[in-house]
């Protein structure tokens, strides 16, 4: 015989009766964000629970199985798809990327694994920060310039040229830079060597697998699917503060990079997968999980050590787009993970500031049972 489901019952709310969490979640809100969901897998089971507004001027929560736009979490999943493919013989990970494509004339020297991790020095096509620190600009992704652009669609081998006709930010393979040109052109490459669209193939060997009916490749559809959350742009233009409601906007300028829809339990199904082997044989997993470079990042995953009192390293890729962020985290066996969504609202707030603390703080409460410290090496959203 089963469980009863009054026994089910029973857990999952013990499970949700965790009022630390519930707290960490409105320290993000009580920081400037206009609304958080978030969801906790351990081995109390499962959390669920929001804090603030699903949309200015409402009174409403976010509901826990909104929708958003998960920025550059989207580069874990183009990872793993090229991954796949690796896997079944149709790409190889050291071979240049001029193999497979070759109309771009890319130095022969780029491989596939250095778009993955951030390694072939091509400029990234929504904005470069010099050493110096000064910002060189790509097409528009900040402003009222991108707030008039953001339903224009731009095709992505128009970003990879666009990219292509700056200077190399490095020689392939001597530095790392995260740009989002290198999943651009891996979204390029799983097109070409497929002879599917990026969408077809994620459904094909991710999203319908593992039944993640939430979660949408769009290409250039500027909808989120309902229900869904919120997202706002504050920004200075000419001298005067303005916010503007982006939650539709094309999101086909970030192709490949961080384009993706989805929700706090497809999230947290996916990375549980990924980490548990579902995916990848053991070997590119392995591969995939390996940090490099100043970023400490694999092939699409940022490898953070938490600490021997937080049990150690954790694997994770946050994400962020105007408006929009989101947060995916798994320790190394897919058993705890952390997901959830963040959108912007109209408050003035220092994001370069406030999320480092309040990430900080949400990670040692669900990786290191709320002992302060052990997490302070908290990663903001790219």
């Amino acid at each position: 015989m089963g469980e009863s489901l009054h026994t089910v019952e029973n857990r999952a709310a013990a499970g949700q009766d965790r009022p630390e969490l519930q707290q960490a979640v409105q320290e993000f809100v009580d920081a400037g964000f206009a609304g958080m969901q978030m969801r906790v897998h351990d081995e109390r089971g499962e959390w669920v629970g929001s804090a603030g507004v699903r949309k200015l001027g409402e009174d409403a929560k976010p509901p826990t199985n909104a929708r958003f736009r998960i920025g550059s979490t989207t580069k874990t999943f183009t990872a793993t798809l090229v991954l796949t493919l690796v896997a079944d013989g149709e790409i190889r990970l050291d071979n240049p990327v001029d193999d497979y494509l070759p109309q771009f004339g890319l130095d022969r020297r780029i491989t596939v694994r250095m778009l993955l991790r951030h390694t072939s020095g091509v400029f990234n096509h929504t904005g470069e920060v010099d050493p110096d620190g000064t910002y060189v600009p790509g097409l528009p992704s900040v402003g009222q310039e991108w707030v008039d652009n953001r339903f224009r669609t731009y095709r992505p081998e128009e970003l990879v040229r666009f990219a292509l006709s700056k200077p190399a930010r490095f020689e392939p393979g001597t530095d790392q830079g995260y740009s989002n040109t290198n999943y651009t052109l891996a979204q390029v490459l799983v097109e070409q060597v497929t002879g599917r669209s990026y969408a077809e193939e994620m459904q094909r060997r991710i999203l319908g697998p593992l039944g993640l009916s939430d979660t949408v490749a769009p290409d250039a559809q500027p909808e989120i699917p309902a229900p869904h959350v919120h997202g706002y742009y504050r920004y200075e233009d000419a001298g005067q503060w303005k916010v503007v409601d982006v939650t539709r906007q094309n999101p086909s300028l970030l192709a490949g990079t961080g384009s993706m829809i989805s929700t706090t339990r497809d999230l947290h199904t996916f990375v549980s997968a990924l980490m548990g082997g579902d995916l990848l044989p053991a070997p590119l997993l392995a591969e995939m999980r390996e940090p490099y470079g100043t970023l400490g990042y694999g092939l699409g995953l940022f490898v953070q050590d938490l600490g021997p009192d937080c049990g150690g390293t954790v694997f994770h890729h946050n994400g962020s787009t105007l408006g929009f962020g989101a947060l995916m985290y798994s320790t190394p066996d897919g058993s705890k993970t952390l997901t959830a969504s963040l959108t912007s609202g109209d408050a003035e707030v220092d994001l370069i500031q406030t999320f480092p603390k309040a990430l900080e703080k949400l990670l040692n409460e669900v990786f290191c049972g709320g002992r302060t410290g052990a997490a302070d090496k908290a990663t903001p959203a790219q």
